[in-house]
């Protein structure tokens, strides 16, 4: 494990994910089918102005459904519940004028923690180097689930090396992906000590 390169720019990820509920549940009212993407698009620009990235946009529940939104700090620094709580005030005054809901939800915001779901492209190249466990909707050469170490994206592929050697996962197939806690990935997510003179 030790012998590969991890990224030169490893993240001070939360070593627990931050939360912040956010309630705009009301008595009485009845779920209706969301377009989580139709949602991560009103709120996204918002995120990215305020420093954020949106990570991933889920909604859980039917009786009392949860929306919840996964956001990380542009600068890599760990979320705090201060930053949970100003995506919160964020994203409720957005949703508010949009109305994409039209029944009543709780909010709940937090950070990806440190073994954080693999959601955009991009996230095989940045988090080329460490352990994964990836869920393909279909069977490849008979199995679904996969876990190695990732190599990063060959065009539509993501790269992965297990105990049986490299596999190319279509990236399009990928249901579920997450980087597994491993004492690498550990040990990337400390906080650097400062330098002493």
């Amino acid at each position: 494990m030790g012998d590969q390169p991890l990224p030169g720019r490893l993240l001070e990820w939360a070593r627990r994910p931050a939360f912040c509920l956010w309630s705009t549940l009301l008595p009485g009212q009845e779920s209706v089918a969301i377009d989580t993407n139709a949602i991560a698009r009103i709120i996204e620009p918002s995120l990215e102005a305020m420093g954020y990235r949106l990570v991933r946009v889920a909604l859980t529940g039917s009786q009392r459904p949860t929306l919840q939104v996964m956001a990380e700090r542009g600068d890599e620094v760990a979320m705090t519940v201060e930053d949970c709580a100003d995506i919160s005030r964020s994203i409720s005054a957005l949703l508010d004028v949009a109305d994409p809901i039209a029944s009543a939800y709780m909010l709940e915001v937090s950070s990806p923690g440190i073994d954080r779901p693999l959601v955009r492209p991009e996230d095989y190249d940045r988090f080329a180097g460490f352990e994964a466990r990836i869920e393909l909707s279909a069977p490849l050469d008979g199995r679904k689930r996969f876990r190695g170490r990732l190599l990063g994206r060959a065009e539509q592929y993501v790269r992965l090396i297990g105990e049986a050697g490299e596999v190319r996962l279509p990236l399009a197939a990928i249901v579920r992906a997450k980087l597994e806690l491993t004492e690498d990935l550990l040990a990337a997510a400390r906080p650097k000590s400062a330098p002493t003179h």
